[in-house]
């Protein structure tokens, strides 16, 4: 294992408050509109995911929002329970449960979608668009490499 400085840990180390601070409150404009619409960050996420992405595996929606498959469950069977996705097997592969928006669902998303996106871009609006493409590869790259230290 390599060894770090003093320096270069406490520098580590601010990093971390540095990133945390900023998640936390760009993550509240999606809190805020999750709550605005009546569902919970996750719920909103899940349907967020399903609208940008499409119709999405089980499996692929927990691996993708980083949730455990008993949080995936409940959420899905929340959002289905009001009718704004619908669960529907795979016909090539009946062990595998594809999660779909509804009518409902799509329309709601459509309408509301805009309007976070707006808000989400706002939260960024203090960076040019070259500082968040930037900022993107940056994040990107550092997350590749953490995860690759965890599989050591």
């Amino acid at each position: 294992m390599r060894s770090f400085t003093e320096e270069e840990l406490q520098n580590a180390l601010d990093l971390f408050r540095v990133f945390a601070r900023a998640f936390k409150s760009i993550s509240e404009h999606s809190i805020r509109d999750s709550k605005e619409h009546g569902f919970n960050p996750t719920e909103f996420a899940v349907l967020e995911l399903l609208f940008t992405k499409g119709p999405q595996k089980l499996q692929q929606i927990g691996s993708r929002l980083l949730l455990v498959s008993g949080n995936v469950t409940y959420v899905i069977d929340k959002l289905e329970k009001n009718e704004f996705i619908y669960r529907e097997q795979d016909p090539k592969d009946k062990r595998s449960i594809y999660a779909k928006l509804t009518d409902k669902g799509q329309n709601y998303l459509e309408e509301i979608y805009p309007i976070h996106a707006i808000r989400i871009a706002r939260a960024f609006s203090g960076l040019s668009d070259e500082e968040q493409e930037q900022l993107k590869a940056l994040l990107k790259k550092a997350g590749v490499h953490s995860q690759h230290l965890l599989f050591r």
